[in-house]
């Protein structure tokens, strides 16, 4: 039995060839449709298989090539695949079929309507961060928590397995703050400028963001362009320990990890329930260590919660499974109908930011009154201020220059200080007619920017000159284009072209 055993393993032996395909976070593996080992184990395209090396192992979704595009006795990975088994080009690996996943049986439970159990999430949950879902599976999980809202129990038992399948922080400081928006958005860049005036007061505030996945610009994309925000947990901890906060990428330290998986399949779907959102949010600032927290809630037509009865559902959630883990939550109805601040895109939203902290004359009036609204919640929150009079320290705050200061400091200590670079190539979109503005439409003013390069090009973007309310003559400018490179600006414009009511004007 063992010799045979040992033959068999022996012949599922390939060698191992980098192809150089990101697939994003999927392990895809490549094997030619001749291969023995496909022929001889049943695997067709599409099949799931385990590959292994030395102690790793990942669960891959396999295709199959033509004869000509790999050799013989060899095994295509894509990037994800690669780097999460550590082999080198050349090396042998082993493939076999993966063992069933019990875990799918609670997802199907899910989608006949049945609620799902604390240990039923945690053990799905341990199966998608151990990459054994594949996007039909993680397509099938979404939907289904989608069609069937989670209850208030799914919710927690959500949040409490999204924190033990990644790291969690903890500090010896209380109470740790932290702030966060729901998103829909664009510009709306306040975390920077919260960071530094809380920890100007001496609040602790070890603030962990997102890159941008189909915005023009996440909180780290923007704070990359000011300071290295690719933060290990050691370097984290000396800058908070230094400065009193950080404003770090969460990637760089495995916060909630299945919620990047679940993000990038939401949104190929389109599908953000409300009870995979709440858990979403908690899961990482609970898992950052926070204490106390203040949730930005944005409400416009085109903002991700399009009315004030969505917006206090989702507050009670949030503030109700926040509880259960004994966070104190404390959530704020915004006016989402438009972006907040001038720039779109990291390096202009950047600009905005400093503006704000050095108490520029030009600074966009709207960031900086909610930074400050949202400061003065979490300093009150926090303890630092009795209720009602957080606002009026957190404008103290940034009008002395402490705010400013806090910041620099904050940016030397997580590796220097940068300029924000700015766009070779600008071009201003111009009002068609003279009217006033009534409405502006996010999502697709968003997709401008992205087409302009943003967030990959950190100068791409746009800067808008004109707010819901503003008269404007015809051939007045809305905002400017920003790219840096000429084909994407000619793509941005191409759109704009297609899509000329991004601005809604009616007549004065």
């Amino acid at each position: 039995m063992a010799a045979t055993g040992e033959a068999k393993q022996s012949t599922n032996i390939l060698r191992a060839r980098r192809l150089g395909i990101d697939t994003q976070f999927e392990a895809i593996v490549f094997m030619r449709n001749d291969c023995p080992v496909c022929l001889s184990e049943g695997f067709s395209a599409q099949t799931r298989i385990r590959v292994s090396y030395k102690d790793q192992s990942v669960i891959a979704t396999l295709f199959q090539t033509a004869p000509d595009l790999l050799e013989h006795g060899e095994i295509g990975l894509s990037e994800a695949a690669w780097h999460r088994l550590g082999v080198q080009a050349g090396e042998n690996v082993s493939v076999c079929h993966p063992r069933p996943l019990e875990s799918l049986s609670k997802l199907r439970s899910k989608i006949y309507g049945r609620p799902l159990e604390a240990d039923a999430v945690s053990s799905i949950f341990q199966d998608i961060v151990a990459g054994r879902y594949s996007d039909i599976h993680l397509a099938s999980f979404i939907t289904a928590c989608s069609a069937r809202p989670l209850d208030h129990s799914e919710m927690v038992a959500f949040t409490g397995a999204m924190i033990d399948a990644g790291d969690r922080l903890q500090w010896e400081r209380y109470p740790v703050v932290d702030k966060h928006c729901v998103g829909g958005l664009p510009g709306n860049r306040t975390s920077p400028i919260i960071v530094a005036i809380v920890t100007a007061c001496g609040l602790t505030m070890p603030k962990t963001s997102s890159r941008a996945i189909t915005s023009p610009a996440g909180t780290a994309d923007t704070m990359e362009t000011l300071a290295p925000v690719d933060l290990d947990l050691a370097a984290m901890r000396r800058v908070v320990e230094k400065e009193g906060g950080c404003i770090a990428w969460g990637g760089a330290v495995r916060l909630s990890p299945a919620d990047d998986t679940l993000i990038r399949v939401e949104r190929a779907l389109d599908l953000d329930s409300e009870g995979q959102l709440v858990a979403s949010v908690l899961s990482k600032k609970i898992a950052a260590g926070s204490t106390h927290v203040i949730l930005d809630l944005p409400v416009g037509p085109t903002a991700k919660v399009r009315s004030q009865s969505a917006a206090h559902a989702l507050s009670r959630d949030l503030i109700a499974v926040a509880l259960a883990f004994d966070v104190e939550a404390r959530t704020v109805i915004s006016d989402g109908r438009q972006p907040i601040g001038r720039g779109i895109g990291p390096a202009l939203e950047a600009r905005d930011v400093l503006s704000v902290l050095q108490g520029a004359a030009e600074a966009p009036r709207d960031l900086r009154d909610k930074s400050i609204a949202l400061a003065g919640h979490l300093l009150e929150l926090g303890g630092t201020i009795d209720l009602g009079s957080g606002v009026e320290l957190a404008e103290q705050t940034l009008n002395d220059g402490s705010a400013w200061k806090k910041f620099q400091g904050i940016c030397g200590a997580q590796g220097g200080m940068r300029t924000p670079p700015k766009a070779l190539h600008c071009h201003p979109v111009f009002a068609k007619e003279t009217g006033k503005v009534t409405a502006i439409d996010n999502r697709r003013l968003a997709k401008v920017a992205k087409l302009a390069g943003a967030p990959g090009a950190k100068a791409a973007g746009l800067e808008i000159h004109a707010r819901i309310g503003a008269a404007v003559d015809v051939g007045e400018p809305l905002y400017t284009i920003h790219a840096e490179a000429p084909g994407e600006l000619d793509y941005s414009l191409e759109y704009v072209q297609e899509n000329n009511d991004i601005f809604e004007l009616t007549e004065l």
